[in-house]
């Protein structure tokens, strides 16, 4: 997927995400220049840094949700974050090095997902026959049934999933209670994981049926043929190289007017540990070393308190792209509703088709519910396509409290007299807060 060309990148977001093109258009060619750069010859891609991108624009207009399906579409370790979550060092709390931290445990997941479809057929092939060896001894024998056709009876079993629920013995191993140590500056540290290093292995025995017995025997068939060692090696690499850490709400330890009093000594602490790790250094992990050079950092806030020029101007300077994404208007919310792959509508249709609710909304119906939803962005605080949610929680919470009758199909049309009669009361008791001085 690192392959995909700015244009289909932009067109893959395009399915889940209305308008913000802008947006998308600098993510696009932020990643494929990871790609662009991974052709190059190695003392090339020394000098190579990727252009780290700040995206500001009102709360509820696509930024975590560009973020989300980055995730989904590219080949690269990925991690989001919140930047509120994070203290400066020698405060309680979360360290800014977790962030990479967590990307390298991203990157791990990632490589062993990768190895395990490599090895898929013979990872299935080990766990069927673990499985037949522990079934075939519970079987009665039957009259003229030799080993083959006996052994090949539980095989058919299992395939078919007759024996699903069948409880067999285990033997699994018995890790020492995991205790987390974190200490700012260093990687956490697992006590269970050091004494399990130093004690001799212990395992017990425990009763699980055949669904669950298969993960566990996957599992442990799994760490038999993978090389953990290869792993961590390759996850690593592809940490340094291709990994991207999606900082959100950014805006919330930027200073607002310069002030240096109270927490915003705190925010702007956080901010100057940022800045080695968007700058490159050197963070350790329980895993080894990894730098952060090359790590792509796209970071996100709604500044509606502060601006990005209140963030301090060395990290300002770390971050050359900046993305103004634009609030929702009326047809962008009627898009939403119905014109993309994830859209509200289709949620809630399949949803209520569960209970046997045949849910059908007519176009004009759309229409009305886009502009109430803006109407109440614009009256109330604006909270972009979020507002939607609230907006069809309130329209079908009657139908969705009285179903549930399986055997009573109910068919449901949304159009302006439905709408009218549930949600006018409450489009006519609109907030004039806005319009008083």
């Amino acid at each position: 997927m690192l392959s995909l060309t700015p244009s289909q990148i932009v067109s893959e977001l395009d399915r889940y995400i209305i308008g913000q093109q802008e947006a998308k258009r600098s993510v696009a060619i932020a990643l494929r220049n990871r790609y662009r750069r991974s052709r190059l010859t190695p003392q090339q891609r020394e000098e190579i840094t990727p252009k780290n991108i700040i995206m500001s624009g009102p709360t509820g207009v696509g930024k975590t949700e560009i973020a989300r399906r980055i995730s989904r579409i590219i080949g690269a370790p990925f991690v989001k974050v919140e930047a509120t979550k994070f203290t400066e060092v020698g405060y309680v709390g979360r360290d800014v090095d977790s962030m990479v931290r967590e990307l390298v445990e991203a990157s791990i997941r990632l490589i062993r997902q990768e190895k395990t479809e490599q090895i898929r057929e013979k990872l299935n092939k080990a766990v069927m026959n673990r499985l037949v060896d522990i079934l075939l001894p519970l079987r009665k024998q039957k009259e003229g049934e030799d080993a083959v056709a006996r052994r090949n009876a539980v095989i058919a079993d299992l395939e078919n999933g007759v024996i699903e629920e069948h409880v067999i013995e285990l033997e699994v191993a018995d890790k020492p209670a995991g205790m987390n140590a974190e200490v700012p500056g260093q990687p956490e540290l697992n006590m269970g994981d050091l004494l399990g290093g130093i004690m001799p292995k212990r395992t017990k025995r425990r009763k699980v049926p055949v669904r669950e017995a298969r993960k566990i025997i996957e599992q442990q068939e799994l760490d038999r043929l993978l090389d953990n060692d290869a792993v961590i090696s390759e996850a690593l690499e592809r940490a340094e190289q291709d990994g991207i850490i999606f900082i959100d709400e950014i805006d919330k330890i930027a200073m607002s007017g310069g002030s240096g009093n109270g927490p915003a000594v705190s925010r702007e602490g956080v901010q100057r540990d940022i800045l080695p790790l968007v700058e490159g250094c050197t963070v350790n992990t329980k895993y080894g070393p990894v730098k952060t050079d090359y790590i792509l950092f796209i970071a996100a806030g709604a500044f509606h308190l502060s601006k990005i020029t209140d963030l301090i101007p060395e990290l300002q300077g770390r971050f050359p792209l900046k993305v103004e994404l634009s609030p929702l208007t009326a047809q962008d919310l009627r898009r939403i509703l119905s014109g993309t792959d994830n859209a509200l509508i289709k949620q809630y249709t399949e949803l209520l088709a569960v209970d046997n609710i045949n849910l059908t909304f007519t176009p004009e119906a759309l229409d009305l519910i886009a502009d109430y939803a803006f109407a109440e962005n614009e009256s109330h605080e604006n909270i972009g396509a979020r507002r939607l949610v609230s907006v069809m929680e309130k329209l079908l919470d009657e139908i969705s409290f009285t179903a549930g009758d399986p055997e009573a199909p109910t068919d449901v049309l949304v159009d302006p007299a439905y709408i009218d009669s549930h949600l006018g009361a409450a489009q006519e008791n609109k907030s004039l807060a806005k319009y008083i001085l």
